[in-house]
C-alpha cells in the first residue's frame, strides 16, 4: 500500500516536472518574440540589459516577500556563471531574431542549446529510458523541421549568432541546475547581477550603445516578466525531474516564437514547419511516459 502510494506521488511530481517544463517552452518563446521585437526598435545589449534589470528588482522582491532562505554561496556562484551564459546568449539571439527570420534563428539556437545539456545529463543522471530517448530525438528533429528542415539554406552568416548564442542557453542551463537545488528565486537573481555586469562591462569596453530608446520600453518589459517565468519554471522543471528533460521540453520554445511571428508579423509557416509542431506533440507524449 505504501509502495503504492510512493509510486503515484512520484508520478505526480514527474508529471509537474513536464507541466513546468512545457510552460517554460512556451513563455520562453513569446519572451524571445518580444525581445526580438525590442531589437528591432533599439540595441540588443540595452534591450538585456534593461529586461535583466527590471527582473532582478522584481525577483529580489519575490525572494524577500516569500521568506525563501539564502541558498550557500556556491549556489549563488553557479547561478552567475549561468547568467553570463544566458545574458549573452540573449543578446546574440536578440540580434539573430532582429537581422533575420525569426522561425530560423530561434529554432536554430534552440538545437544546440537541447544538445549539450542532454550529452551532461547522460554522464551526470545516466540514459534515460528508451521511450524518453526517442522523445529526445523526435524534439530536436522537431525544432529542425520548425526551422525549414531542408528547404532553409543556412548561410553561414546568419546561422553563427544562432549557433553561439546555443553555447551560451546550453551553458545557462547546465549551472542554473547546479546552483538551484536549495532555492529557485535568489540563484535566478545573482544570474540577472551577472548577466548585467558582463553585459554592460562589454558594452562599455567595446563602446556599444547599451541605453534603449523610448520606444522600446513596453516590448523590453514584456520579455523581462516571460524571460524571468520562463526561468523559474525550468528551475522547478529541473528541480522536481531531469535536467536534460527540463532542457528538451523548454527548448521547444521556437514553436511559440514561431507561431506568433506567422500570427502577429505574417511571416509566411510552411507545411514542414507545422509538422515540426506537430512532431514536438508526439516528443511531449512519449517524454511523459
Amino acid at each position: 500500500m505504501c509502495s503504492t502510494a510512493a509510486g503515484r506521488r512520484e508520478s505526480s511530481v514527474e508529471y509537474l516536472a513536464v507541466f513546468y517544463g512545457l510552460a517554460c517552452a512556451v513563455t520562453w518563446g513569446a519572451g524571445d518574440f518580444s525581445g526580438g521585437m525590442a531589437v528591432k526598435r533599439t540595441n540588443p545589449y540595452g534591450a538585456v540589459i534593461a529586461a535583466h534589470a527590471v527582473s532582478l528588482v522584481v525577483l529580489v522582491i519575490l525572494g524577500a516577500v516569500t521568506g525563501e532562505p539564502l541558498p550557500p554561496v556556491r549556489d549563488l556562484l553557479w547561478g552567475c556563471v549561468a547568467g553570463v551564459g544566458g545574458g549573452v546568449g540573449l543578446a546574440l539571439l536578440y540580434s539573430a531574431l532582429a537581422s533575420g527570420q525569426m522561425s530560423i534563428a530561434s529554432p536554430v539556437s534552440a538545437m544546440v542549446a537541447a544538445g549539450l545539456p542532454v550529452l551532461v545529463g547522460a554522464f551526470s543522471d545516466g540514459l534515460p529510458g528508451t521511450a524518453t530517448l526517442i522523445g529526445f530525438a523526435l524534439a530536436l528533429a522537431a525544432v529542425w523541421l520548425v526551422s525549414g528542415g531542408f528547404g532553409v539554406r543556412f548561410q553561414i552568416e546568419k546561422i553563427i549568432m544562432p549557433l553561439l548564442s546555443g553555447v551560451c542557453f546550453a551553458t545557462f542551463f547546465i549551472f542554473l541546475d547546479m546552483g538551484s537545488g536549495q532555492s529557485i528565486l535568489w540563484p535566478l537573481a545573482a544570474t540577472r547581477v551577472a548577466s548585467i555586469a558582463s553585459l554592460l562591462s562589454f558594452s562599455i569596453t567595446t563602446h556599444q550603445p547599451w541605453i534603449p530608446t523610448r520606444e522600446s520600453w513596453i516590448p523590453i518589459l514584456l520579455s523581462s516578466l516571460l524571460d524571468s517565468t520562463g526561468n523559474a519554471l525550468y528551475a522547478m522543471s529541473a528541480r522536481l525531474g531531469r535536467m536534460d528533460v527540463a532542457v528538451v521540453l523548454g527548448s521547444l520554445y521556437p514553436g511559440s516564437t514561431v507561431l506568433l511571428a506567422w500570427f502577429i508579423l505574417k511571416e509566411r509557416v510552411s507545411l514542414l514547419q507545422l509538422t515540426g509542431i506537430l512532431v514536438a506533440l508526439a516528443a511531449i507524449v512519449l517524454i511523459t511516459l
